[in-house]
């Protein structure tokens, strides 16, 4: 008995070592991106329901360069101001000089009157999504957007 839990103790400390491994080499970078964005045509269904579809094309600066296209869904309600957006966005380029692609996920919601940063936002890498330099890519993203309308980001992302 006393083996099995000496064992056991000894695999669960590697595991927690590996873990707290993985999470110092989290590395924090930024930088801006230029956006294009496209109204696509709206479907009946858009239209009763107050959705919108929109293609992205973006143009990345920074310590992640290169570029990206996404298709993005918004949903509003008119009598409360609120909305909400989700989207999937492919990157192709440089991050920190690896090259790659990977996918980004989003979903965010905002109130009316909100600054354009005030609502819950959430980008987060699609797992096992990294190709070339960028395989087992995982992280979060920040976008910041300033009351001139320009667009900043965070990325907070580990590799293996």
């Amino acid at each position: 008995m006393r083996v099995r839990f000496a064992v056991a103790a000894a695999v669960m400390s590697l595991a927690l070592s590996v873990a707290a491994q993985k999470e110092m080499h989290m590395v924090h970078v930024k930088g801006s991106f230029d956006i294009k964005m496209t109204p696509a045509e709206p479907t009946d269904f858009e239209k009763a329901n107050d959705i919108t579809r929109l293609t992205s094309d973006k143009t990345w600066h920074g310590d992640f360069e290169g570029v990206s296209h996404g298709e993005m869904i918004t949903g509003s309600t008119a009598s409360t101001g609120s909305m909400a957006y989700v989207a999937i966005e492919r990157m192709t380029g440089k991050l920190n000089g690896r090259q790659g692609s990977f996918t980004f996920s989003h979903r965010a919601s905002m109130m009316k009157g909100d600054a354009p940063s005030a609502g819950e936002l959430s980008v987060m890498v699609v797992p096992n999504s990294g190709t070339g330099d960028l395989t087992g890519l995982t992280g979060s993203l920040m976008i910041h957007i300033d009351a001139q309308g320009k667009h900043t980001w965070t990325f907070d992302y580990s590799l293996p």
